[in-house]
């Protein structure tokens, strides 16, 4: 009996609780609207409270209560029957119980959790209140209460049906946010893995080579062969070098991919994001390092600034590339958090400078200056145990082959 009850109070995965429950809300924000039933109980002052008004309210108001939760923990495609038996439920109890007109507003309400599109809701939502009207002149009501109920339940029912409406595009773009940060995690994986095979491919070839031929003079040119065995041995170093440099990348993500992912993250905020392209020529410490201080500027905005509109600039300069980011919200950073220093930590990591104007009541101005390393100048190729790797593979093919 205990189990059939759980289950009968089990929200579905798809429910109004439930959706509520994943955007990290209280399980129990829907049973605030609970409280608008109060005019069940304040309606007989108008009229005069009796015996069968008691009653009828205590046999009543529990299945009323029951239903609401129904259409809360039912799955979408079920809401319709329990709103339906909220508005039956008023019309029958409408000739001898003047205050079920409340539970009528809760199930024509309630009938907008369905997907409906607002057209056809707007039709379903006349038709009752046809309904209705037409019972309440029959018995007799006063023009007052068959003017009112309709008009509040349909600016009620606009409202409900427009949050939903609200709430299911936040949750298709917090998918969408998910969905780019995915991707541009695997591009990344991919772009690591592409390096890592094209890095290792041609150096464990190399160190192959010179390992074999190294074996083949070892009993005829012991000196060469030691010679051989010092340049793989410095070849398998660079190499390691290089495979290190590489991973340490592999948490990177590209800019523009990081600013489409901020647009993203602020648009599921109700924050109109604007931000220009990012220069194309960035290094990939540089570009990695403003990725980050980026990612964390904008979760900060998105969770404490209370903004409506943020802006994303960057401009690069011959020696040096400013990121500035701005936002209309509360301002008044006092001390700094967590993410604030990280922001600094990484600036500081890439050489440069960040300023933070945070103005109480007049939004946060984060302004990010980073320099430009200069460009090394090529080095003529010499023939040297220190040559390149694809040098120094093609000139000991080519020994090899004489050899």
């Amino acid at each position: 009996m205990h189990r059939r009850i759980a289950d009968f109070f089990t929200p579905a995965p798809d429910s109004l609780v439930a959706c509520t429950v994943r955007r990290l809300k209280s399980p129990w924000t829907d049973a605030i609207h609970l409280l608008w039933s109060a005019w069940v109980f304040i309606t007989p002052i108008f009229g005069g409270y009796s015996w069968r008004w008691a009653i009828l309210t205590l046999v009543t108001y529990p299945l009323f209560v029951v239903l609401y939760a129904k259409c809360c923990l039912a799955p979408r495609r079920h809401v319709r029957r329990y709103a339906l038996a909220l508005v039956a439920m008023a019309l029958l109890l409408l000739p001898w119980y003047p205050s079920g007109l409340s539970y009528f507003i809760y199930g024509c309400v309630m009938l907008g959790g369905q997907r409906f599109g607002l057209p056809r809701y707007m039709l379903l939502l006349a038709g009752m209140n046809a309904a209705m009207v037409a019972e309440a002149l029959a018995l007799g009501y006063s023009w007052q209460m068959w003017v009112s109920i309709p008009v509040t339940t349909f600016i009620i029912g606009v409202i409900i049906h427009a949050e939903r409406a609200n709430e299911q595009k936040s949750a298709e773009l917090q998918l969408s946010h998910d969905e780019v940060r995915r991707l541009a995690a695997l591009a990344e994986r991919e772009r690591i893995g592409r390096d890592l095979h094209d890095l290792l491919g041609h150096t464990l070839s190399l160190i192959t080579l010179k390992l074999e031929l190294s074996r083949k003079l070892f009993d005829r040119d012991t000196e060469g062969a030691r010679r051989e065995v010092e340049e793989a041995e410095k070849v398998a170093r660079h190499a390691l070098a290089e495979v290190r440099s590489a991973v340490s990348g592999i948490r990177a993500t590209d800019l523009a991919a990081e600013l489409a992912s901020a647009r993203l993250l602020l648009e599921s905020s109700r924050v109109h994001c604007d931000y220009g392209h990012p220069p194309a020529d960035l290094p990939d410490d540089v570009e990695r390092g403003l990725s980050l201080i980026l990612r964390e500027a904008v979760t900060n905005i998105a969770r404490h600034a209370d903004a409506t509109q943020a802006r994303i600039e960057m401009e690069r300069a011959p020696a040096s590339v400013r990121l500035l980011i701005s936002d209309n919200g509360r301002g008044g950073i006092g001390g700094e958090g967590n993410g604030l220093c990280g922001m600094r930590e990484r600036v500081r990591v890439l050489g440069g400078t960040l300023a933070i104007a945070s103005p109480r009541g007049a939004g946060t101005r984060v302004e990010i200056e980073v320099p430009m390393p200069a460009m090394r100048l090529v080095q003529p190729v010499r023939s040297s145990p220190d040559m390149p790797i694809a040098g120094s593979l093609a000139t000991t093919a080519s020994g090899h082959s004489a050899a």
